[in-house]
């Protein structure tokens, strides 16, 4: 039931939102981010990306914040980028920059993201990591993650060298 719901809110953000992309526009994805500036995927070649979507009403997403959060925080320096993609119905700027205002890795509306419509997830949480080639190197759809899972996947990737 929770991923027909996540699915029809995802459809209808897809049809209201001009800057969702089709997949034959920019590959990759960028973002404005909540807190100001900008995120692209192809400017961050060469560091392992983690971008995970979520809703402030998915409590499985809200339960992997912390893990995501301190993973981001100790691994940042070692080339580790990272971005949430709220994929809240209402879209609410102020609501969701509350529900992220407790972690310091970027958020970002989907309305205001560029990404291609079969890149978007219809289980959340969903989480894609990207090597330092600019590959997908995982990715789960309705499966929060844990910091031993990140260490797993995540801790080989940032040890590779280009």
């Amino acid at each position: 039931m929770r991923r027909l719901f996540v699915k029809l809110i995802a459809a209808g953000l897809m049809l209201g939102a001009s800057t969702v992309a089709s997949a034959a526009d920019k590959p990759g994805l960028s973002a404005t981010l909540l807190r100001g500036g900008t995120f692209s995927l192809e400017d961050s070649r060469g560091k392992v990306v983690l971008i995970n979507f979520w809703a402030t009403w998915c409590v499985p997403c809200r339960a992997e914040m912390p893990a995501l959060d301190a993973y981001y925080r100790v691994h940042r320096g070692a080339g580790l980028e990272m971005l949430a993609v709220s994929l809240d119905a209402d879209g609410s700027k102020s609501k969701i920059l509350k529900a992220a205002s407790a972690f310091q890795f970027p958020a970002a509306r989907l309305a205001d993201t560029r990404i291609s419509r079969s890149d978007v997830p219809t289980a959340l949480p969903a989480t894609r990591i990207y090597g330092r080639d600019g590959k997908v190197r995982y990715e789960s759809m309705g499966q929060p993650l844990d910091a031993a899972s990140l260490e797993r996947l995540v801790a080989p990737l940032l040890a590779e060298r280009r």
